[in-house]
């Protein structure tokens, strides 16, 4: 592929006089992946400038940098542009088509791992080829790998999708992190649909507000998706009207549900001992269904799962019968144990205090005696929301303990000590296996135990080392 092709159409400004005639081998943002033949893309970031290593990506081979206007490019073709990350991205979309046909985005505080995680299992169920990216990494029906990233960089998203599509996938659906959609890592390939779960307190020392972080995630709507596409809307959240505004006054055909929804609304949910039962309404017709997952939340993820499959063509009617058959999604309120006393012990990514609450109120219903919550507060991170979480888990659990999750470089006991000034007379156990173990060895045959805050993710982070650890193992061993 020419470099000439990639470029045509687009607002992109290549030296003047350069020969655009050359062949074009790949595409990276690290300059330690830069071969013969490649786009570099040079960014200025929050800690590191791309900029700065211009030189080296050169010197490795790089035919092209994608770069301000102000970048000092020598030795390969500067394309200058004001929004170098935009132009990247679609420079990099056009070498990597084509993608699955369908493909749809799920954007929101909470909920967008069990979203499209629901919505991959929906269109297989329906005779679809599908996938899923996200934390949880790249899943397929046959396969699942690690990207370390709810969205991975643009050069990596896009080969994946494009590796989804040689393997034969038809429909896949991706997260839209509000950070994936403020640097452009979402970019490039027809979205027919985006989904809108929730908003609440997360991610304020990238963003710095709920409104700035609002506007990161309105980008899915307002940009990504394609002029003619489709928002479904979770419509009991504090922040649905302004998406249904902002998707409507975009043009795009909105499907609200929930209990305020419109294209499915949610008359009824009734616990059950291992899920929940649903009463749905859809253009006038009543459906019910035996949803095996545990929770309000995770009723919302389903129904926005159901309303994403439906925007796709699929007909409603079996769209909610499939709901009946779908499987948990890893970390989301997974059981984990059943202890040798009785208890049943929950693990969940639950890590911002919404999430802590939905987590909690998910389990309540089923509990008969205590409520036992764990959790910590990841380091390097939105400090302001630890009290928060504090005082949400002394709220609505009935025993408290506050461990370490993932500190980072920051000193564990000062994260913890944040937590405990919104969870009074919470315990306070710094290392978190031994946290568990004393959470489990508390419980008895009545109670129930979350563990929450790491949920799918299979080590810690202290300092600069990953260490291994996986809350379900531990819980397993020990409650053994």
């Amino acid at each position: 592929m020419r470099l000439g092709s990639l470029i045509e159409g687009l607002d992109a400004k290549p030296d003047a006089g350069a020969s655009l005639d050359v062949p074009v081998s790949g595409f990276a943002i690290d300059n330690r992946k830069v071969a013969p033949g490649t786009v570099f893309g040079a960014f200025q970031g929050a800690r590191v400038n791309g900029e700065d290593f211009i030189p080296a990506a050169v010197q490795a081979g790089a035919t092209a940098v994608v770069a301000r206007p102000e970048a000092r490019v020598e030795g390969a073709i500067h394309i200058a542009s004001d929004n170098p990350r935009r132009l990247f991205a679609q420079l990099a979309a056009r070498y990597f088509a084509p993608f699955p046909e369908v493909t749809v985005a799920v954007t929101g505080t909470n909920g967008k791992t069990s979203t499209v995680e629901l919505t991959r299992q929906l269109w297989r169920m329906l005779g679809h080829h599908s996938a899923s990216i996200g934390t949880l990494g790249v899943t397929t029906s046959v396969d699942q790998v690690s990207t370390g990233l709810t969205t991975p960089d643009i050069v990596t998203f896009l080969a994946n999708m494009s590796g989804l599509k040689r393997e034969g996938i038809t429909h896949a659906a991706f997260e839209a992190s509000s950070h994936g959609l403020a640097q452009y890592r979402t970019e490039g390939l027809p979205v027919s649909a985006a989904a809108f779960t929730n908003l609440s307190r997360d991610h304020l020392d990238y963003h710095g507000d709920m409104d700035s972080y609002f506007e990161a995630k309105m980008r899915l709507f307002d940009e990504v998706v394609a002029p003619q596409g489709a928002a479904v809307v979770w419509a009991d959240d504090e922040w649905s009207d302004k998406v249904i505004q902002r998707a409507t006054k975009r043009g795009l055909r909105v499907l609200s549900v929930g209990v305020q929804g419109q294209a499915l609304r949610l008359a009824n949910r009734t616990p059950t001992q291992l899920g929940q039962t649903l009463d749905i309404e859809v253009e006038g017709k009543n459906y019910k269904v035996n949803l095996p997952l545990i929770g309000a939340y995770q009723a919302a993820n389903a129904l926005t799962a159901a309303g994403l499959a439906i925007a796709g063509g699929e007909d409603a009617g079996k769209v909610l019968e499939l709901l009946g058959r779908v499987q948990p999604v890893r970390g989301r309120l997974e059981r984990a144990v059943i202890t040798k006393a009785g208890a049943p012990v929950y693990v969940d990514y639950a890590h911002t205090p919404d999430g802590l609450r939905a987590a909690i109120e998910a389990l309540r219903p089923h509990t008969r005696g205590r409520l036992i919550a764990l959790f910590g507060a990841g380091g390097d991170r939105d400090a302001g929301k630890r009290p928060q979480m504090g005082k949400v888990a002394a709220d609505l659990a009935d025993h408290v303990i506050v461990t370490d999750d993932n500190p980072r470089s920051e000193e564990p006991s000062a994260i913890r000590a944040a937590v405990m000034a919104g969870a009074p007379g919470a315990e306070e156990i710094g290392g978190r296996r031994a946290a568990i173990a004393a959470a489990i060895a508390q419980a008895g045959a009545d109670d129930i135990v979350l563990l929450a805050g790491k949920g799918h993710e299979q080590g810690q982070i202290i300092g600069d080392r990953v260490l291994p650890f996986d809350d379900v193992t531990v819980a397993r061993e020990c409650a053994g």
